[in-house]
């Protein structure tokens, strides 16, 4: 049987990189997916290559009103409420202090922190209706460390670390699990940026595996917390690094 049959889910983000992954694999799981993005041409492609089992909406995810109509939307679409719900979409913003601008920090915990908190608040009543639920937050080992250049990303993913637990506690009485997942180097597009590349290149030397992860290594994962394999998992935090930061 497939892991995530009956499952109805919203990906964030889900257009390219990670998010474009998670889709296609819950669909091969047998889920029904909602592919959000502010790129709705994008997501578009991707549900028309995926074909039956997916759609595509245009979601921007600091904004309240379209998380609203995004969820009943996927609702109706597939006639059942959402009981999966994956806060994949994020910015990332690697400047020194003194270079990093108010706008870049808005940003930043607008996209990777505040759209986490309306995704959860707004997907809840779904849930409850499904009388189960299952919410992956993707946060980052930056999450639980941080590094050079990362303040703005890291102050945000740090922020969804403890939200993932807040809500865990809170949600548990529902039937509800919240985990956040962190994932290290993947190759996805945030992690090619040039500014970015010359210093993930020197921080692989030092993973233990000594290699970045594949996007669907991550997915796996991201499968696994949406199942109910994982049925007793909540509020915890699901490191896919390599081992980088094994020693810290």
């Amino acid at each position: 049987m497939m892991k995530l049959q009956n499952k109805v889910a919203i990906i964030t983000g889900a257009a390219q990189g990670m998010g474009a992954m998670h889709a296609r694999k819950f669909v091969q799981e047998g889920a029904k997916v909602t592919i959000s993005d502010v790129n709705l041409e994008a997501a578009q492609a991707l549900a028309d290559e995926i074909g039956e089992g997916a759609i595509a909406l245009k979601l921007d995810v600091t904004k309240a009103d379209n998380w609203a109509e995004v969820v009943a939307k996927t609702e109706e679409a597939f006639g059942a409420p959402v009981n999966v719900l994956v806060n994949n979409a994020g910015v990332g913003i690697f400047k020194p202090l003194e270079e990093l601008t108010e706008a870049d920090f808005r940003l930043t915990f607008e996209v990777d922190e505040l759209g986490v908190f309306l995704g959860m608040k707004t997907v809840v009543p779904s849930m409850k209706k499904a009388g189960v639920g299952s919410i992956v937050n993707i946060s980052s080992v930056d999450g639980l460390v941080s590094a050079p250049t990362a303040i703005a990303y890291s102050a945000s993913k740090h922020a969804v670390t403890g939200m993932t637990k807040g809500a865990a506690a809170e949600l548990g009485q529902f039937n509800i699990r919240v985990n956040s997942v962190h994932p290290g180097i993947i190759k996805t597009p945030m992690a090619a940026q040039p500014d970015v590349e010359e210093y993930l290149k020197q921080l692989e030397q030092d993973i233990p595996l000594r290699r970045r992860a594949e996007v669907e290594e991550v997915s796996n994962l991201v499968v696994y917390l949406a199942s109910e394999d994982s049925s007793y998992s909540t509020g915890s935090q699901f490191v896919v690094d390599g081992g980088m930061i094994s020693d810290l």
